[in-house]
């Protein structure tokens, strides 16, 4: 608390003496000038705030194009296997269902040939 005491007796002091130098001509163009170096200050930390997060902003739209454009190659990769899937799957029943009529053409042929 007496931390705290000590810290607004400071900003206290600190605003009255503020307010007698800027009574004076001479103090006041001391703190005119004071409040312009402040001003360039602040204007080049916002240019440089502002250059980095055009930056940042940059990369995050590459990064989204390079995601999206990846999101749709593992779309169309899909999809392809997907169709190679479906064939080779219509390939085997079709096999199956040839070798099955074969089976029992050969039974019916064996199944003649015993009765005869």
């Amino acid at each position: 608390m007496k931390t705290f005491v000590w810290f607004v007796l400071g900003i206290a002091g600190g605003l009255v003496a503020a307010h007698l130098l800027n009574r004076d001509p001479r103090g006041h163009e001391l703190l005119a000038e004071v409040d312009a170096r402040i001003n360039e200050f602040t204007d080049r930390i916002g240019d440089a705030y502002r250059d980095q997060e055009a930056r940042l902003g940059d990369f995050v739209d590459a990064a989204k194009g390079a995601a999206g454009d990846v999101a749709s190659a593992t779309k169309d990769a899909a999809s392809d296997a997907l169709g190679a899937a479906k064939d080779a799957a219509s390939g085997v029943a079709s096999a199956t269902k040839d070798a099955a009529s074969d089976v029992a053409s050969a039974a019916k042929d064996a199944a003649a040939k015993l009765t005869d």
